[in-house]
């Protein structure tokens, strides 16, 4: 029977064990299991577990250390054996071994030769169940021996030819690594031309004048030791052709120059291999490294194919600049032709190396451990491949299992060994080895005979917690031999958990598929084999499954702004988790900008590095759970780049471009802006705009422009800054496209005509040398058109004209490569004069005291000489028809647009005398003045008197003083005044009307009420009515006699009593309302808002329509 904790997941039952043993054995390594109290007094063979390399090369410099661990029960013995003879340490005082370790120290930095002690040697760890032993380890001290003494010959060559400079290294102990380098420890540079061969020499393909040089040195570096030889430096010069034929120019005809060969172009040579084919055997699982280096001029190139197949896509490397093919983890597949191809501009050559992949020995099966108690059955199996095909022998305890004592549970069969119903004396260590040519394969493998009863290897009231609805996996860690049979029990109830419920483990588990609250409980695990019984009692508790409740969200946002991720989690009472934020599935970078506080994370200032995957993770002791939210960082585009232009033509270009980054906001247009070198310098100006999904667009261009280019993308957030400028682009000249625009004709002077337009800019010239061609002549007349060209200006006088004479007027642009298109003919007109002619017939009408108006018969055209832009009126107060003022007062003007022949005159003044003249005005200026027109305005309503003054105020009268109007705008009939009283609730009592003559400036009101306020209202009167009023109060005297009856009165004793009467009631009523307070008793608020109702919150008093109410 097979022992050991066996992986979960699988499901055995009792009656399956047997058709397993055999099985188990090819699947898995059976070992005892590694339980530190289970090891105490359980017996082992020994196993071999620390050894040295087969091959071991060692620094004779330092102590020698062969290792040889082993471990077992009881600890195992350790001797050794050397070139196959027992090597008794005991005799050489410099070779001791570890306690407690079979591990050999040779100390040969006192005193010995490491040579001395080269060999094979072999450890062999015993003990009472068997014997271990390790590979055979090759001992040999590394060797970097110097180079040998050489004279090397200078090499002088023509250019062109091709050279192998020799390395030859001395033959060490691991072999050098070879490298050329020159006096002053620089690697010498390589290429396709110079390179370094597998062998360590230096091939030239061609040389060149630069190659001369006198140290050229090949290093040998022994990387065991530390230390460095070098070759003797080999000198090369080359000779170029002029030096060579300067040289025998004298002995040698034309045609025999070595310039005719040094510079010949050849086709390639290989300097190595050599041949059209060679051989190459490689062992499995090494690098296969395959070389060819050619000769010719120009340098060739290499290639590298497999005849019939492909090279490995993941394991082919090309070294050296294709020099060399190199195959990493060999197989036999890869056995077969290869080919290298060499090619310059003058032909190709190949060749074939035939590759041969052998192999050493590797394992198919290699044997494990057995653990089988008395009368069971089992086997070793062995078994390995190579090629050739190993040889697989046997060893027991370290002796070929020919010799070795018999045991008659043991059955050999080839590469297996079946042991059946074996005794504790059949335990023992059995070595395989495979070997063929190329090495071999040592392996221990032991079979240990047990007779245990269970133990059961888990602690005891082992406590699992596990998270609710997942499985639970109970421990039950056991041993025995034979193997123990495995039952579980709950609550120590009777009968045994069923495996429809439950899944029972080959190595004792018990699996709980979907753990619920219910499964909470005591669990007892009970194992029994022939030689006793064994239980455990384990605990289970079920927690609540830890939850994200508020998840991180999707954000968008710009760069330089924040965002918050919130991560709310919902856990076990009795569990502590921990909030851990991610990014990307990385830590958070170490930046101030990000802060954690309990539920958020918040990121300030983002930058375009913030953009990614943030992940929330709520760690337990039981569970985890993490939800993740994409955080996208998007601001305007980057700038395009690499603008190029393409079907350059006259008037058009294609311009394509790259756009760059749309920084996750997708780009919905590109911009497109030129620049005029030319004739703007340093402004772009609009161009066109395309769709955001175009990065080409086809743009109409003008002659005679320098065009320079740039492109901005733009997306929802904003637009990039300009790409940089693309390379400038002149187109031809043209004629001018277009003709001057506002094209106007007009006279500065009676006898000239200006013409003026807007003269094209330097981008719609065209080409150079932008003149203007302009023409005139009369409207009315037949004159032909009179035309002269002028340079790039924007205007032109015609002097000589008639006075304001309509003129047909066209500017033509032109420039040297000819005129643009026939422009159109404005009409203009020459200087306008002064008219000639004064309005006839002038009309006044007064409308009213300040309005009159004006006709007039309108002057002949022919008179006005220029256009018409009216008639003004000067009209101006000549005197006042009251004081007769003769002072002249200021003129004033109305203009009449236009044709019109009469107007109206606001703004008189009433009752006053005006004179009027009209004049007709053209662009020129005015005309002559009409004979003046007299006319008088009527009387108005006066203004309100200047002022109103109240004075002198007595117990029952009252002075009042005024200055009349400053606008009596007529004769003063009268004054009307007006008065009231005021009562003190501000109501007005009656109103009283009082006319005053008009020569009066003051008057006094008699018998009124003293310490009465009145209210005055006063205005002035002419024949055409009442002017505007003036108000004023005033308030008379007090009696001083009532005044102090009112205070007797404040001071007489029934009043004094009065008043302690008052106050003595509303004390009582205080103390009534006090104590019904205190009863329960509630205080009406309604009623106290209407005892106490405010006096001044009272309805206004309907407005009864007198005049001048008081508010």
């Amino acid at each position: 029977m097979q022992l050991k904790i066996m992986p979960k997941k699988k499901r055995l039952s009792a009656g399956r064990a047997p058709l397993m043993l055999f099985l188990c054995q090819m699947i898995s390594a059976l070992e005892v299991p590694l339980d530190p109290k289970l090891l105490e007094d359980l017996v082992q063979p020994p196993t071999i577990t620390q050894q040295s390399p087969k091959d071991y090369i060692i620094d004779p410099r330092e102590n020698i250390v062969i290792q040889c661990e082993a471990k077992g029960k009881p600890p195992p013995s350790f001797s050794w054996t050397r070139n196959g003879t027992h090597f008794d340490i005991d005799k050489d005082p410099l070779v001791t071994m570890k306690p407690g370790s079979g591990t050999l120290i040779i100390n040969i930095m006192s005193e010995g030769k490491a040579e001395t002690y080269e060999g094979v040697y072999q450890c062999t760890a015993r003990n009472e169940r068997g014997a271990a032993i390790s590979n055979n380890i090759v001992i040999r001290p590394s060797r970097s021996p110097l180079w040998t003494k050489e004279k090397l010959e200078p090499i002088t060559l023509r250019n062109g030819q091709s050279l192998v400079l020799p390395c030859r290294p001395p033959i060490g102990l691991p072999p050098p690594i070879i490298f050329w380098m020159d006096n002053s420890f620089q690697r010498l540079p390589q290429s396709e031309r110079v390179s370094q061969g597998l062998n360590g020499d230096l091939y030239f393909s061609n040389v060149l004048p630069e190659d001369t040089r006198e140290d050229y040195i090949c290093y040998a570096r022994f990387n065991h030791t530390q230390t460095i030889q070098q070759k003797q430096p080999i000198s090369v010069k080359v000779i170029s052709v002029d030096e060579l034929n300067d040289t025998i120019a004298a002995n040698l005809s034309d045609t025999e120059f070595y310039g005719a060969k040094s510079h010949r172009q050849r086709p390639p040579a290989f300097l190595t291999p050599d041949g059209n084919t060679s051989r190459k055997e490689e062992l499995r699982g090494n690098v296969l490294s395959l070389e060819c280096i050619a000769e010719g001029l120009p340098t060739p190139i290499i290639y590298w194919i497999k005849e019939d197949g492909t090279l490995p896509i993941n394991r082919t490397f090309y070294r050296n600049f294709k020099k060399t093919l190199q195959i990493v983890q060999v197989t036999e597949a890869d056995s077969g032709n290869y080919q290298c191809i060499a090619k310059n501009a003058l032909g190709a050559i190949h060749h074939t190396i035939s590759v041969t992949v052998k192999a050493a020995p590797y394992w198919i099966i290699a044997p494990q451990n057995l653990v089988l108690s008395p009368e069971e059955d089992g086997a070793l199996i062995c078994r390995a491949s190579g090629n050739p095909k190993p040889r697989i022998s046997w060893l027991s305890n370290g002796v070929p299992i020919e010799i070795a004592p018999d045991d008659p549970s043991r059955k050999i069969d080839g590469d297996t060994i079946i042991f059946s119903k074996v005794q504790e004396r059949s335990s023992a260590v059995y070595q395989c080895n495979a070997s063929n040519e190329y090495g071999y394969l040592l392996a221990n493998a032991f079979v240990n005979v047990l007779a245990e009863p269970p133990r059961i290897l888990t602690s005891a009231n082992t406590l699992y917690q596990v998270i609710a609805n997942r499985p639970a996996l109970l421990d039950c860690a056991f041993f025995g031999s034979p193997l123990p049979t495995i039952e579980w029990f709950k609550d120590a109830k009777g009968s045994a958990l069923r495996e429809d419920i439950y899944v029972l483990h080959e190595n004792g588990t018990l699996e709980i598929p979907v753990a619920q609250k219910d499964s909470t409980g005591t669990y007892t695990c009970v194992a029994r084999n022939k030689l006793g019984m064994a239980k455990n009692d384990v605990h289970l508790e079920i927690k609540d499954p830890t939850r994200i409740i508020k998840q991180p969200e999707y954000a968008v946002v710009q760069r330089g702004s924040t965002v918050s991720f919130e991560c709310k989690v919902k856990h076990d009472h009795t569990l502590i988790p921990t909030v851990t934020w991610l990014k990307d599935h990385g830590e958070l970078p170490s930046d101030g900008r990000f802060t954690v506080d309990k539920d958020h994370l918040v990121v300030a200032d983002v930058s375009d590095d913030d953009g990614g995957t943030y992940t929330c993770v709520a760690n337990t002791t039981l569970d985890n759970v993490s939800a993740s939210a994409v955080l996208s960082v998007v601001d305007v585009p980057n700038p395009p780049f690499d603008l190029e232009m393409t079907d350059q033509l006259d008037r058009s270009v294609q311009l394509s471009w790259t756009p760059g980054d749309d920084n996750n906001s997708p780009i919905t247009k590109f911009i497109i802006e030129y620049e005029d070198a030319m004739h703007e310098p340093g402004l772009w100006h609009h161009q066109t705009e395309v769709p955001g999904t175009q990065t080409t667009a086809q743009l109409k261009l003008s002659p005679y422009v320098n065009y320079s280019f740039r492109v901005m993308a733009e997306n929802n957030l904003g637009r990039s800054l300009p790409s940089e400028a693309s390379e400038q682009y002149l187109t031809k000249a043209a004629e001018p496209d277009k003709n001057p625009t506002a094209v106007e004709g007009l006279g500065s002077e009676p006898d000239n005509l200006v013409i003026t337009w807007k003269p094209l800019n330097g981008f719609e010239s065209n080409g150079p040398g932008l003149q203007y061609k302009v023409s005139w002549r009369q409207k009315d007349g037949d004159d032909e058109w009179t035309s002269v060209v002028v340079a790039n200006v924007s205007k032109y006088i015609v002097s000589g004209t008639p006075t304001f004479v309509p003129y047909l007027i066209k500017v033509q642009a032109l420039n040297d490569a000819g005129f643009a298109p026939e422009p159109a003919v404005v009409m203009g007109h020459s200087g306008e004069d002064l008219p000639m002619v004064a309005p006839g017939n002038v009309r006044v009408n007064v409308v009213n005291s300040t309005l009159a108006e004006v006709h007039w018969d309108p002057v002949p055209l022919k008179s006005i000489r220029g256009h018409l832009q009216g008639y003004r009126i000067y009209y101006w107060k000549a005197q006042s028809s009251l004081t007769r003022n003769r002072r002249h007062l200021e003129k004033k003007i109305l203009t009449f647009q236009g044709s019109k022949t009469h107007g109206m005159l606001p703004g008189l003044e009433p009752f006053s005398h005006y004179s009027l003249n009209v004049r007709v005005v053209n662009g020129k200026g005015e005309g002559p003045a009409s004979a003046d027109k007299v006319f008088n305005t009527p009387e108005g309503v006066p203004s309100a008197p200047s002022s109103l003054k109240i004075v002198n105020p007595t117990l029952d009268s009252l002075t009042l003083e005024w200055e009349p109007p400053s606008h009596p705008n007529g004769i003063l009939t009268e004054y009307t005044l007006k008065y009231q009283p005021i009562n003190s609730t501000h109501e007005l009592g009656p109103l009283v009307d009082l006319k005053i003559p008009a020569n009066k400036t003051r008057w006094t009101l008699k018998n009124l009420n003293f310490s009465t306020r009145y209210k005055f209202y006063f205005y002035a009167q002419t024949a055409a009515g009442s002017g505007s009023q003036i108000t004023e109060e005033a308030i008379t005297t007090v009696d001083e006699a009532m005044a102090s009856r009112q205070v007797d009165i404040a001071t007489q004793g029934w009043f004094i009593g009065l008043m302690c009467a008052v106050a003595l009631l509303i004390l009582i009523l205080l103390i009534v309302c006090f104590i019904r307070r205190n009863k329960g008793g509630k205080y009406p608020v309604k009623e106290k808002e209407d005892a106490h109702a405010d006096p001044e919150i009272q309805p206004m008093k309907e407005d009864d329509g007198t005049f001048g109410e008081y508010r």
